[in-house]
């Protein structure tokens, strides 16, 4: 940081405020790094149970529909499928978390009812009524993970970027500012020590 050879009183009591106002930024970004670094953890357990789910989930969907399949046909698979009236749909916002936009997704016609579905109670099978069923819960679960794991990756990447600029003021920002003011105040010193032997020197004469 670049000083002037005779630095002024108004000059160190700036500098000693910009001071206090980074120490006062750097207890903000700390607490916002730890604040943020807590929700990444306690999100990734609950994304590591979800994943674990999921896996049960898509291998009871792929039973599912094997067993409908082998005893309803492989016709009577795809036209229940023709059948469904409404389609999944997936709607994706925005929440916040602390200070980190996150999406936040909304499922409709996820998992539907028998009648839902467009099949009726004498047209339906409950092979294929549990293939369904199963394949709901696995879009759900789908639907659930891609949120979590996308909200994952905002929070890392902001808890990367403040770690940074925590680690600017601890080591390198604070430090030097410091360091000018210590400067500042030894230079003022002896620019008053001087003009006090000036003084002197000519009350003397």
């Amino acid at each position: 940081m670049a000083l002037d050879i005779q630095p002024t009183r108004s000059e160190l009591i700036n500098l000693k405020r910009r001071i206090t106002q980074s120490e006062n930024g750097y207890q903000l970004l700390k607490m916002k790094r730890d604040g943020l670094f807590h929700e990444f953890r306690t999100l990734l357990t609950e994304m590591i149970t979800a994943k674990e789910g999921l896996v049960g989930t898509y291998r009871a969907a792929i039973q599912a529909i094997s067993l409908a399949s082998a005893l309803e046909g492989g016709m009577a698979v795809r036209s229940a499928a023709i059948a469904v009236s409404e389609h999944p749909e997936v709607v994706v916002t925005r929440r916040n978390i602390m200070g980190v936009v996150v999406p936040s997704v909304e499922g409709s016609n996820l998992s539907q009812s028998m009648l839902e579905r467009g099949l009726g109670l004498v047209g339906g099978s409950p092979y294929l009524d549990e293939a369904a069923d199963s394949y709901g819960s696995l879009i759900e679960s789908i639907v659930k993970a891609a949120e979590m794991e996308s909200t994952l990756k905002r929070l890392l990447v902001e808890i990367e970027a403040t770690k940074r600029r925590v680690n600017a003021l601890e080591f390198k920002v604070i430090p030097e500012m410091e360091e000018a003011r210590d400067f500042i105040q030894l230079r003022l010193e002896e620019v008053e020590r001087e003009e006090t032997f000036r003084l002197k020197r000519f009350k003397n004469k």
